[in-house]
């Protein structure tokens, strides 16, 4: 589609900052309106971009369980599914995990289905990778949802730049990302990170705490998924002396002056986030064991891959812990909404393999072979950034091997299921504990003839917790009249 231009008297509320300060960088109200797609405009001046404008989609289930809720936001995608993670969570057995995805895309919105069990129809025609434009209604499975764009839009400032610390993309989505991170770095905001994983969440808190203040300070960094929950506490806060325990000082007291980083957040036990809250609002750490707390000056940047908006409602997370800690949320946007920045980050990743092998003495890599690049800029990296780094390096010393991208082949198995190295440890592990869960809880209430209170009994799990985790495995109740 030709890009069309016209003069626009720029009028319009600005996401993350003020009116005036948008003014001001602009120095004129007289802009040009580059029409990017129907649903996604640049603003520019003197031919640089300097804001987008993207139209809000909504999204509603018209008819099956969850008929009546509802999706709205302006974003380069949306996900739908029966998983957690997905924007719009569909609980119909008949709905895949990962079902399908609506993008924005010149002409209209990119409806492609995830490669779902039961398919994406409209009307009689099953889709698998169709732009519509108007009012659709789409069928998933049982489900019935229409797909409609508002009239409602979000504008953002886009950065100068093109690289914010080790970040680096010329799309519009990282740009805007970057706009967002110039701005608050120097200031004393707790920030909340949120992406998939492999999105690199962890190098925005580096570079917040390089590009604040506290640059000088510690840098502290705790991963509250692989800290045992029943160490956590010590881990954060510390332990008083007692017996044969020595006194530890915490991460907290650690991080004193400095950032301190809260991976995964949405990990921690809700005990654990009642002690995280206290410090937060009192500026006071207190060991665990401890009468007597210190004061603490600490920037805390958290971590999720998780909604956690979500894990409120579902009960798993507080909200007044997300207030304290969501004073600025910044939302990384998957790989696969940005293809465009492929290149750049290949040769980024070359750069960096060069710099290591040159500390070894060794000469680095050449530029990927073409037919290497044509499969990095068609994948849709499930793995993310994170996995691209693992393919370049791989494709820089083997060559294009298509194999190795829809995965490794000759992964390891145990019982018949794949445990994938070629993955972060954490997505590797979210894998096997959803295999474990589901083959335990059929086998569970198999054996207890779908009676969910004798199968929470037998297995000490909490019956509404139970219930909880057959909703997650589209596991249903069965014979409850037999229940007792």
């Amino acid at each position: 589609m030709p890009q069309k231009s016209r003069s626009f008297v720029c009028a319009a509320w600005v996401h993350h900052g003020s009116f005036r300060a948008y003014k001001s960088r602009l120095q004129s109200l007289e802009v040009n309106v580059v029409v990017e797609s129907s649903l996604t405009q640049l603003i520019e001046r003197n031919g640089q971009a300097v804001a987008r404008r993207m139209a809000t989609v909504r999204v509603t289930v018209l008819d099956g369980p969850d008929k009546g809720a509802v999706f709205e936001g302006a974003q380069e995608e949306i996900r739908l599914g029966g998983a957690d993670d997905n924007d719009l969570v569909i609980r119909d057995p008949s709905v895949s995990r990962r079902h399908v995805s609506l993008g924005l895309e010149a002409g209209g919105i990119r409806v492609r289905d995830l490669g779902s069990t039961n398919g994406t129809f409209m009307g009689e025609l099953r889709v698998h990778d169709v732009v519509i434009t108007g009012i659709r209604e789409l069928s998933l499975g049982t489900t019935k949802i229409r797909v409609e764009p508002t009239d409602a839009a979000v504008e953002k400032d886009l950065s100068m730049g093109i690289r914010f610390g080790r970040l680096v993309g010329t799309s519009a989505a990282m740009r805007e990302v970057f706009a967002v991170l110039e701005r608050i770095a120097p200031s004393d905001l707790p920030v909340l990170v949120e992406g998939e994983a492999g999105t690199g969440k962890e190098l925005v808190a580096d570079a917040i705490h390089r590009r604040s203040p506290r640059a000088g300070g510690p840098f502290v960094v705790v991963d509250c998924g692989v800290v045992p929950r029943d160490r956590i506490e010590a881990e954060l806060f510390g332990h008083a002396k007692s017996g044969t325990q020595a006194e530890t000082a915490g991460s907290i007291r650690s991080a004193d002056g400095g950032t301190l980083v809260l991976e995964e957040v949405g990990e921690l036990s809700l005990e654990a986030q009642a002690r995280l809250l206290r410090v937060l609002e009192t500026r006071e750490t207190r060991p665990v064991g401890a009468t007597n707390g210190a004061a603490v000056d600490v920037r805390i940047v958290a971590t999720s891959a998780r909604n956690l908006l979500r894990e409120i409602k579902d009960g798993r997370f507080r909200q007044d812990l997300y207030y304290r800690l969501s004073s600025v949320v910044v939302k990384l946007p998957p790989l696969r909404s940005r293809l465009q920045d492929v290149p750049l980050l290949v040769d980024t990743v070359l750069e960096d393999l060069g710099r290591r092998r040159a500390a070894q003495g060794l000469a680095g890599y050449g530029p990927l072979d073409p037919r290497a690049m044509d499969l990095l800029e068609r994948y849709d990296f499930p793995g993310n950034v994170r996995e691209l780094r693992n393919l370049v390096e791989r494709f820089a010393v083997l060559g294009p091997d298509a194999t190795v991208i829809p995965q490794t082949g000759g992964a390891p198995k145990v019982g018949g299921h794949e445990i994938r190295t070629d993955l972060p440890f954490h997505d590797a592990k979210e894998i096997w504990t959803e295999i474990f869960e589901k083959t335990y809880l059929t086998d569970l209430l198999k054996t207890h003839h779908g009676n969910v209170s004798a199968a929470a009994r037998a297995s000490g799990i909490d019956r509404r917790h139970l219930q909880r985790l057959m909703v997650k495995h589209d596991l249903r109740e069965r014979d409850r009249a037999d229940e007792v």
